[in-house]
């Protein structure tokens, strides 16, 4: 790239992870004489991520360029990268993905990848989309987009099919990888592993240590210490959260890891999210509270937490770790960034479009999470083939949830909403049709504010996606 890369960041008011993502950037020589432009509606949460940015720069004495803005078309003009970190509708809709469901028996420890509240986590931040891409296709149409906001798949899947080159980004295989390593006792270093499936579903194909296969030592290890039924009071603490901060405090250590011991001792391979959310993709682990317990012992509330986060302390946290250590994370975005910009090959775990069936046994509609080549040319996916049976019969119980609500957005046909909610496994394994169709009804009618005008309760279900754009909803 012959000039100073312009990066923006869209939610960059986000508590935590916008702020480590400006750390990451930083750590790269190449990347220090960008400019950083950071975008957020909210310009209190902006203007204090911003400070800590410059403060930042400055301790470090650094020549990049940090710019602020709550224009959003002006962030986009003429960036050479968008990463996106927004949730549209904050905490307050959340609880409403959250609490709406618990009626009807459907109980999400975190609710942003599948089921009820990653439909509608997604269909609350569709009209966003649209406005960035409207945007972006005028005054950025090259850019290389970086999607870190939830449900990664269909999020990703849309940007993908609004024109907008983007890959997903999640921490879910390193984290996992890395968790299995000290579980095994192999310095991460001399671990090659290989992963393919989709975002929070994907599957740990090989585990090898030079030319030894850890997989024989994992699941004999992963046996006796993951019983079923076992206390919490018997087994390492992990709280759910495995971002940075947290992985570097060693909470993705395996606690409570029954439900993908069990995935792995009946479908062979071990899953890359912990076990409080891959318990919520599938239909055997939460069908009652005694049984949900049995699988896991120690509640774990994500609703309850992003509650009660101190954003303030937080960014001021982070701030003084990374005067003290400018070392970029586990996550992948700045390496992609920096690997575009010099044109040093990196590989990153991606979630990218299956058109032309990367993975050749899931559908061409899904969006797959496989290795990615990157250098000058951009976010190259590799092919992988097929993934085992068993496991791609699984990720297609969630891929159809994911592409039935991708073309509601798409069509802005409502039914599309009610299919997409009553494929998601784990309220098949609670309630009857009817029963989800209310639910589904509660949802858009607690949503309809933020939802494409297509889809809100009442509106004829032939309006088209982009009569629903909002210039002023992103954030």
């Amino acid at each position: 790239m012959a000039h100073s890369p312009k990066i923006t960041i869209i939610g960059a008011g986000g508590f935590v992870f916008p702020f480590r993502l400006i750390g990451d950037l930083l750590s790269f020589p190449a990347l220090r004489d960008a400019t950083l432009c950071l975008m957020d509606l909210d310009a209190g949460r902006l203007d204090r991520v911003a400070t800590a940015s410059r403060e930042l720069v400055d301790h470090h004495g650094l020549p990049t360029d940090v710019q602020q803005t709550t224009d959003r078309r002006e962030a986009l003009d003429g960036a050479d990268f968008v990463i996106i970190t927004f949730q549209v509708g904050g905490v307050e809709s959340y609880r409403h993905d959250v609490e709406i469901p618990r009626r009807y028996g459907v109980d999400q420890t975190v609710g942003d990848t599948v089921g009820p509240g990653g439909v509608f986590r997604f269909l609350r931040s569709v009209r966003a989309y649209q406005d960035i891409a409207a945007d972006a296709l005028e005054v950025c149409p090259d850019a290389q987009f970086i999607n870190y906001a939830n449900p990664m798949a269909m999020a990703t899947a849309y940007l993908n099919a609004l024109g907008l080159r983007t890959v997903g980004l999640c921490h879910s295989v390193q984290g996992t990888t890395r968790m299995l390593a000290r579980t095994l006792g192999v310095p991460y270093d001399e671990v090659s592993f290989r992963c393919a499936g989709i975002n929070h579903q994907a599957w740990v194909l090989d585990l090898r240590r030079g030319s030894e296969d850890l997989y024989p030592r994992l699941r004999q290890v992963m046996a006796e210490k993951h019983v079923r039924g076992r206390a919490a009071s018997d087994l390492v603490a992990d709280d759910g959260d495995h971002s940075d901060a947290a992985l570097a405090a060693s909470t993705y250590e395996g606690g409570n890891e029954q439900v993908r011991t069990t995935l792995m001792s009946h479908f062979g391979y071990f899953e890359t999210e912990s076990s409080h959310h891959a318990s919520e993709y599938v239909p055997w682990f939460r069908k009652d509270p005694a049984t949900t317990l049995e699988y896991l012992p120690e509640r774990w509330d994500y609703y309850e937490i992003c509650s009660a986060h101190d954003e303030q302390g937080d960014v001021d946290d982070q701030l003084e770790r990374l005067k003290a250590d400018l070392s970029p994370s586990v996550e992948y975005g700045a390496s992609i960034v920096n690997a575009v910009v010099t044109g040093v090959p990196a590989v990153v775990y991606g979630n990218v479009p299956n058109a032309g069936r990367v993975i050749t046994n899931l559908p061409d509609d899904a969006c797959v999470e496989v290795a990615c080549l990157v250098d000058a040319n951009g976010v190259q996916p590799t092919s992988f083939g097929d993934l085992p049976p068993q496991l791609a019969a699984i990720n297609r119980t969630n891929v159809n949830v994911q592409t039935l609500a991708v073309r509601a957005a798409l069509t802005g046909d409502v039914e599309h909403v009610h299919h997409a909610v009553a494929m998601d496994p784990l309220t098949s394994a609670h309630c009857t049709l009817e029963d989800i169709r209310s639910m589904t009804d509660e949802l858009l009618a607690a949503h309809a504010a933020l939802l494409p005008v297509s889809l809100r309760p009442g509106t004829s279900a032939s309006a088209t996606a982009f009569q629903d754009r909002d210039p002023a909803l992103v954030g």
